[in-house]
């Protein structure tokens, strides 16, 4: 185990908890699913220095060590360029799931009701080496998560604390709101906060249940694959914005008749979709 200075960050995505109260297993299959593929999207659009830690259901948290500290400055202004290129990344996802989800499901139905929120940190912590992944623990490592649970009204923006903006220097003229937030177990936290400018463009329509492109019938088969493993137990959500409910076939008998449907079914589709494409030449 080794003390190291860091940064940390935290992308945060929310949105679902309002109506996931009902508990209902299709739902809370697709809404599981749904964050898992904007998580992906997110993590795909971080670079070097930027490492993935861990997926924590809902959040990804990320970090990069550093020991001159001559070269922290240059460090910290990127990984907020691409911490504000999450938010671009997130966004397209989000409307590639709107275009290509055919399911009315209330999940569903509230794909762009999800937003992404972005924490960011400077200080140290004890990275331990677990199998593939490095686990990080220390105060500094609490303290982002804790400000998780802030009094910021916005549904989607970025928190730097102090320290990090001091060395970041924030986003050129774009501007940052003071404020003072209470971490449980820490003093009052300066911090900074930038709110993204939303997308203005109209949303994708969404297709009909009963028409079938190449984009849903991929997009079916993921959902299929994801239920299969949560079902069967290889998947162990713990989602901080989701109801952590366990599933088995003996459970929902329902979900797993339809996700083994499912399974059968989509060589079908595709062979259909196929099918349906005109020779070339003609």
């Amino acid at each position: 185990m080794e003390i190291k200075k860091v940064f940390l960050v935290l992308a945060d995505i929310s949105g679902y908890t309002g109506f996931m109260r009902t508990h209902q297993a299709n739902d809370l299959i697709h809404a599981e699913t749904i964050i898992t593929e904007l998580l992906e999207a997110v993590i795909d659009a971080s670079q070097f220095p930027l490492t993935l830690s861990k997926l924590e259901g809902d959040a990804a948290f990320l970090y990069a060590t550093f020991a001159d500290d001559s070269q922290a400055p240059a460090a910290a202004q990127e990984i907020l360029r691409q911490v504000t290129a999450f938010f671009n990344a997130f966004r397209a996802k989000e409307r590639a799931l709107i275009a290509c989800s055919a399911c009315r499901c209330e999940a569903c139905d509230n794909i762009a009701e999800l937003k992404l929120k972005a924490f960011l940190h400077v200080g140290e912590a004890a990275i331990k080496k677990i199998r593939q992944f490095e686990e990080l623990a220390g105060q500094d490592v609490i303290l982002i998560h804790r400000l998780l649970k802030n009094t910021v009204v916005a549904k989607e923006y970025i928190l730097l604390t102090e320290p990090f903006y001091a060395l970041s220097g924030g986003l050129g003229d774009s501007p940052l709101e003071r404020r003072t937030e209470d971490a449980e177990g820490f003093n009052p936290v300066a911090v900074r906060v930038y709110y993204p400018a939303g997308d203005s463009a109209p949303l994708p329509p969404r297709p009909a249940p009963d028409q079938m492109t190449s984009d849903m019938l991929a997009w079916g088969e993921r959902m299929v694959n994801y239920t299969l493993k949560r079902t069967l137990g290889r998947v162990e959500p713990h989602f901080n914005h989701l109801p952590n409910v366990k599933l088995n076939p003996a459970s929902d008998v329902g979900l797993f008749a339809k996700m083994i449907f499912g399974k059968i079914m989509i060589p079908v589709w595709r062979w259909r979709l196929l099918s349906q494409k005109p020779a070339v030449g003609k």
